[in-house]
């Protein structure tokens, strides 16, 4: 197991999802964040079933950096909760890894 992590988050338009990614990016709290999309999602939220089209956001990090990353994601986020969920990366090119820890301020 690594200390380099990736986080997820959907948006709802690509203008959203690339102003997330860039102030990431910019703020050295990501080294990457990959935009895909437009995605369907179906989800439950107030007690309905709703439908949307969005874009994930598929954020490279560090575990150290995770709790900027998420406030950053809500600071600029329109959704009332958006998503944030971080996974752990279990392998990965040796050089790839250095990559995301020295892209990331603190990581």
């Amino acid at each position: 197991m690594t200390d380099k992590k990736i986080v997820l988050t959907t948006a709802g338009s690509r203008e959203e999802a690339e102003k997330i990614a860039h102030a990431l990016v910019e703020r050295r709290l990501a080294a990457c964040a990959n935009i895909v999309g437009p995605i369907h999602s179906v989800y439950r939220w107030q007690g309905k079933v709703e439908n949307a089209a969005e874009h994930l956001l598929i954020i490279k990090t560090t575990a150290s950096r995770f709790d900027a990353v998420a406030k950053t994601i809500r600071e600029l986020h329109s959704y009332e909760l958006p998503e944030c969920i971080q996974l752990p990366i279990e392998k990965g090119s040796e050089e790839y890894l250095e990559w995301i820890g020295s892209s990331v301020v603190g990581g």
